[in-house]
């Protein structure tokens, strides 16, 4: 998928994703072949839903200076690019995560978005701070 929708203010919506979700759910419900059923399928499955109901509701938004969190429409929370420190997609290959680090605080979001489409958009407004990039960096001048 590509992202939603681009406007002449440089601001990408990104499209959502449900592979997160959609592996919770699965994966809870594999707990029914155990003898604890159905306790775990209940509880790692609902927490399934309520991010599959997240990835309807909420939206991420790159602006040129701002990654704004956006749910249904209103603003949630702004993160300027200019208080970033790091960032990283985690275990990408899977429903992974985006942890990023701002000077006030770290955040660890789930990719309820499509992550090639998430990497573009980091990669284009903050590249250099991208964590493995600083590491190969480091390593390569010692």
């Amino acid at each position: 998928m590509t992202p939603e929708n681009q406007s002449n203010d440089d601001s990408v919506t990104l499209s959502p994703s449900f592979r997160l979700p959609i592996f919770i759910i699965f994966g809870g419900l594999l707990f029914l072949i155990t003898p604890f059923n159905p306790w775990p399928t209940i509880l790692i499955s609902s927490f399934g839903f309520f991010l599959l109901l997240q990835s309807f509701t909420l939206r991420l938004k790159f602006t040129k200076n701002d990654l704004i969190v956006m749910q249904l429409g209103n603003e949630l929370r702004r993160f300027p690019f200019k208080n970033w420190l790091a960032w990283k997609i985690l275990l990408p290959q899977l429903p992974g995560f985006l942890y990023f680090r701002e000077e006030a605080s770290p955040h660890l979001l789930p990719i309820l978005f499509e992550i090639k489409s998430l990497r573009e958009q980091l990669t284009l407004r903050v590249k250099d701070l991208e964590i493995e990039k600083a590491v190969e960096s480091k390593n390569s001048k010692t």
